[in-house]
């Protein structure tokens, strides 16, 4: 039976009980605070009762996840003042992954499992751009034409503005105004290093819910301090990897443990100048991931930089120090105070400016899903190096991953570049200029999908599926088929077109 993961302790010892673990939650304070060592203590406890991380590692520092501590003195003390009876400097099973490739396993996605309304955001498209944007992934659909990578999808685009007067009759206006946008916005973020994050072999949404030879979980930790120099493509990519969680995984219904725990850091970049449309997609998922066994903590400075939507769902809560400088953070420190269960006489907006490093405001579900009174408590040491590590020592990480090797090795299979690129063009090999779109699908994504106002017209192929539709687009058929997309991909197809 999975134990109980001791946080912090005050007055009282703080658990986060594993049953609840999935019912998401929120580690917030102002910098340099101690938000990311809560985040270590929480993931080192997980780990130990085998349960699968991710996080992303935005300053270079939690890579000393994968190093044992020093065991300092002023640990073994933090140690005995929350009441661990047993301390110890250790390592954790670590896998690296990078988007770019350079500091740990390639991560990469296929332009269709993005899917346009991410691919808009990245693009900062607006609504009829967007719309534009849809119907080309819908024509791509409804030809058999995989989109893979971005020279698939400039190659589509191009298909499409060359033939707007052909498809119009069938699929609606093609404006060469917002063709061109959308191909400047891809030049744009193909200079970003988008080239590399978009491709095969994608990521395989299995290889991050592994564990390690000892049955702890496995610490999959996404270097994101380049990543960070594009915040929307930072937040776009781990929303992608939500949504990818979320359609992925079955209904799990209450577990012992949850199947993975994902940290959302810096979440304000996910929220910020999100439209309302897609807001309305993460709070959906957010709200309904945790029925896959899939717990979602987000890590920011102040909970006012997640919306009411979303913060009433977080359950477990680690509030280190805010500041009180202006009459606006004022403000802040008093709606962060509010949204915690208080004990009468307890003026949560004083100690919440008061805390020191090392000291948060804890509240935690209990075993009847009740969040606990909120208590000023010291939070438990780490176990593991704090700090960077050294490039040989992450190399030596990264070649010991059961998985090296595999996401090195880049895939360019026959696709939409390659199809509408073909010297001599026939039938088998070119979109048929205005056919007929394929009709929609069925089942519980379906229903889902039009639940949330978009109909969904595919699903996740199962391997030997995908390899037959592969061998089928080879031979050139013309069966009609549907390209994979993911579940926040597809949601606004309908609505778009």
């Amino acid at each position: 039976m999975a134990q109980p993961i001791l946080v912090a302790r005050g007055q009282n010892s703080h658990m986060l009980l594993p049953a609840m673990a999935n019912r998401h939650g929120l580690i917030a304070g102002a910098t340099g605070t101690g938000k990311t060592v809560s985040l270590r203590v929480l993931a080192e406890g997980l780990s130990r009762q085998g349960v699968p991380i991710f996080m992303a590692d935005v300053k270079g520092d939690l890579a000393g996840l994968s190093q044992a501590g020093s065991a300092e003195q002023k640990f073994k003390e933090r140690a005995a003042q929350v009441g661990m009876e047993e301390y110890q400097a250790r390592a954790y099973p670590v896998t690296f992954w990078d988007v770019f490739g350079e500091q740990g396993h390639p991560v990469r996605a296929t332009v269709s499992d993005m899917g346009p309304l991410l691919l808009s955001r990245l693009l900062n498209l607006n609504d009829t751009q967007s719309a534009v944007l849809s119907l080309v992934f819908r024509v791509a659909d409804d030809n058999a034409l995989a989109l893979l990578d971005l020279k698939d999808l400039r190659a589509m685009i191009q298909h499409v503005g060359e033939h707007a007067s052909e498809y119009q009759s069938s699929y609606g206006n093609v404006s060469a105004a917002s063709i061109g946008a959308i191909q400047r916005g891809l030049l744009t973020l193909s200079e970003q290093g988008a080239d590399k994050f978009f491709g095969e072999p994608m990521l395989n949404i299995a290889d991050l819910m592994q564990t390690g030879a000892d049955g702890r979980g496995m610490i999959n930790i996404l270097a994101a301090s380049k990543l960070m120099e594009f915040p929307k493509v930072y937040s776009t990519f781990l929303l992608w990897l939500l949504s990818e969680l979320f359609e992925a995984l079955p209904e799990a219904g209450d577990l012992e443990k949850p199947k993975l725990v994902f940290f959302f850091d810096e979440a304000h970049l996910l929220f910020n100048d999100a439209p309302g449309a897609l807001l309305e997609k993460i709070e959906l998922v957010v709200r309904l991931i945790r029925s896959k066994g899939v717990g979602v903590y987000f890590v920011t400075q102040s909970p006012q930089d997640i919306p009411d939507s979303v913060l009433g769902q977080l359950g477990n809560r680690v509030q280190h120090a805010l500041r009180a400088f202006s009459a606006k953070d004022e403000k802040a420190v008093r709606a962060a105070a509010q949204t915690f269960r208080t004990q009468a006489g307890t003026d949560l907006s004083k100690v919440l400016t008061e805390l020191a490093v090392g000291e948060a405001l804890v509240s935690f579900l209990n075993d009847q899903g009740t969040p606990a009174y909120a208590e000023r408590a010291f939070v438990a040491p780490p176990e593991s190096r704090l700090g960077a590590i050294s490039p040989s020592e992450r190399d030596a990480v990264v070649k010991q991953s059961l998985v090296f090797g595999h996401y090195e090795r880049v895939v360019d299979r026959e696709s939409a570049y390659e199809r509408l690129t073909t010297k001599v063009a026939t039938p088998s090999s070119v979109p048929s200029v205005g056919s007929t779109p394929a009709a929609g699908g069925g089942g519980l994504l379906g229903s889902l999908g039009n639940l949330l106002g978009g109909s969904r017209t595919s699903r996740r192929q199962t391997p030997v599926e995908a390899f037959i539709s592969s061998t089928v687009r080879t031979i050139g058929s013309q069966v009609g088929r549907q390209i994979v997309r993911g579940v926040l991909g597809s949601l606004m197809r309908g609505s778009s077109r």
